[in-house]
């Protein structure tokens, strides 16, 4: 063994200790660290030869990139829909390391089992019936790939070919409707040979990013064959939603597919007050959700549930001699299209065990009621105006005068210290966002950065 391999294992537990303490320093700097540091990158290191071992490892990292790195995990990181890691979740993918499991076979069977309670435990989270089949992945662009592909082998089934056999070519033109496709899904299609072009947008709701049901439907009546459906449960500007039980209604009447991007508003399920914006979430053929944002599980972490897993077998099966048979519940190398991942369900895992429904639902609660103080405050600030309702955890506002996209982003950069805000752009007009859905987010961070922006907003008035 290479002697500096050697002395590790030899000291491995004092070392590890030492990373926890180097990780514990970190999270305990995220309320006072800038949330977006400014600093530029240090001058490239060539590989070494002799590298020292994992002490010297970590402290050249110390040295060269923790200082740069984001707060990404903390309270006021309102960039994108990004969640932390609750304790029990880090635990759990610390742990997921250290056993470093592939979970996808049957031969060395708990991973995969473990795998299939969190699922079971995540379907009754999101109040979907047993028969959701579901699966992990990497994110919700890899959720949504997944279940369009099983639409996709769908879409074959109707039309008596067999896409998994044959080709995307085997289609001919394909039409998937929606109103406010996230780029995922254009993504999606793009890997599974159906083009950005098959995605055809749907007519919204006056005022709405939610699409228009009697517009869908028109659309469906001049159809020339079957369609793919992608509903949103929350749009990432303003949190809008699809009325999912209208257009599974839709689905049965002209026997389309129905696939529910759900990548954070499926939370929407925990809160009472707003799972009705949800309902009919049930009745979907495939569905994604994010479980980096709202679950509060680290990066990367995502599921996708379908009622067609047979389909999904189709699609993904992969024959070797060293893998096990399809059979009634295929491993989870024949459903996604990874032949080998880590056991990233448990650290979803570990926080459903450890803070159960209750507890999720405090953090959904929390992060909404964060949002709406928000837009509260961003309505009363001169020089600011709010560009739509703060319907769930985002906050979508703009400049009350002159919203160029440079004196947005110079706005966002002024409070890239206490805040990290991303820019968009709604109904034509240059935006910032808020989105909350860190579990460490408290009424205080809400008023420091309301303050952030107020003192921004006046300096760049004047």
């Amino acid at each position: 063994m290479h002697p500096e391999l050697a002395a590790d294992l030899d000291q491995l537990p004092a070392l590890l200790e030492e990373t926890r303490r180097a990780a514990a320093a970190f999270l305990s700097s995220l309320d006072e660290r800038p949330v977006v540091p400014r600093a530029e990158p240090p001058a490239a290191m060539p590989l070494v030869d002799r590298g020292g071992g994992l002490r010297e490892a970590l402290a050249a990292f110390g040295e060269r990139w923790e200082p740069r790195l984001s707060a990404g995990a903390g309270p006021r990181y309102f960039g994108f829909v990004t969640g932390g890691a609750t304790p029990a979740a880090l635990a759990g993918d610390w742990l997921t390391a250290a056993a470093d499991q592939n979970s996808n076979s049957s031969l060395d069977g708990a991973g995969q089992q473990l795998e299939r309670e969190a699922v079971g435990w995540l379907r009754e989270l999101f109040g979907l019936s047993a028969t959701h089949a579901g699966t992990f992945v990497s994110g919700a662009t890899m959720s949504n790939t997944v279940g369009l592909a099983i639409a996709r082998q769908w879409l074959g089934e109707r039309l008596g070919v067999d896409v998994a056999e044959d080709g995307a070519a085997a289609l001919g033109r394909v039409r998937v409707l929606s109103g406010s496709a996230h780029s995922s899904v254009a993504k999606a299609l793009s890997v599974l040979g159906l083009g950005r072009t098959a995605l055809v947008r749907v007519p919204v709701l006056p005022g709405r990013e939610a699409v228009d049901p009697a517009a869908l439907e028109r659309l469906l009546a001049e159809a020339d064959g079957p369609c793919v459906l992608v509903a949103n449960a929350g749009t990432v500007n303003t949190v809008d939603f699809d009325d999912l039980r209208a257009l599974a209604d839709l689905r049965d009447r002209y026997g389309c597919w129905l696939h529910v991007d759900a990548a954070f508003g499926a939370f929407a399920a925990l809160a009472p007050e707003h799972a009705d914006l949800v309902a009919g979430l049930d009745r979907a053929d495939s569905i994604c959700v994010d479980l980096h944002k709202w679950l509060n599980v680290p990066y990367d972490s995502a599921v996708q549930f379908t009622r067609r897993p047979d389909l999904q077998a189709e699609v993904f099966r992969n024959a070797a001699a060293y893998l096990g048979p399809l059979g009634e519940h295929p491993d989870l190398v024949h459903l996604t299209p990874e032949n080998s991942h880590r056991l990233r369900a448990l650290a979803a895992w570990f926080t459903l065990r450890a803070y159960g429904r209750a507890g999720h639902r405090e953090i959904v609660e929390r992060c909404v009621a964060g949002a709406r103080t928000l837009g509260e405050a961003v309505a009363a600030t001169p020089g600011l105006r709010l560009l739509a309702p703060v319907r769930l955890n985002v906050v979508c506002f703009t400049l009350a005068e002159d919203p160029t996209a440079d004196r947005l982003a110079a706005l966002a950069a002024a409070v890239a210290d206490e805040a990290f805000l991303t820019p968009t752009h709604y109904a034509g007009v240059p935006a910032l966002r808020a989105a909350f859905s860190n579990w460490r987010t408290t009424e205080a961070d809400v008023r420091r950065t309301a303050a952030a922006l107020a003192r921004a907003v006046s300096a760049i008035g004047d």
